[in-house]
């Protein structure tokens, strides 16, 4: 049975569940809503860090509903941020105090989410996005034999 009536909507909805579903499970929860904010506050920020190019390559990548999320209220620049990592991190912690999410680790949430998007998206784009950001943000990154085991808490 289809919730929209449009294939492509109910195709969306289903992938980005889907991707929801994994994050909360990272976490040990059933929370989509915490889910849906460390995915949101990652990928923002994640966005602000990366060159413009790959900043669109890794939008191509994400299911449709989640690559609106992405791009929300993104002002596009030809300059990148420079943030190392406990700027990155403290960018996502801003994101979570923003909506009451405070007491999540902000590095435990981006490695979470990270980690499902070196699942979900190219093996060679998730290379490219690691090799374009800074040393000090590389280990955030699940290594290739790690991308499909739970992140521990660090």
């Amino acid at each position: 049975m289809s919730l929209t009536g449009l294939e492509v909507f109910d195709t969306t909805l289903q992938k980005t569940n889907e991707w929801l579903q994994e994050i909360a499970q990272e976490f040990g929860t059933e929370n989509r809503q915490q889910a849906y904010v460390a995915l949101r506050a990652t990928l923002h920020t994640l966005r602000e860090r990366l060159p413009i190019e790959e900043t669109a390559h890794l939008g191509a990548q994400l299911p449709m509903l989640i690559r609106g999320i992405y791009y929300e209220g993104w002002k596009p620049t030809l300059e990148v941020s420079k943030m190392h990592r406990d700027e990155f991190l403290e960018h996502v912690l801003d994101q979570l105090e923003q909506t009451a999410l405070a007491d999540i680790d902000p590095e435990i949430t981006v490695r979470v989410v990270l980690q499902i998007l070196s699942r979900k998206v190219a093996p060679g784009e998730v290379e490219k996005l690691i090799h374009v950001m800074p040393a000090d943000l590389r280990d955030l990154w699940p290594s290739g034999e790690n991308r499909n085991t739970k992140v521990q808490a660090v």
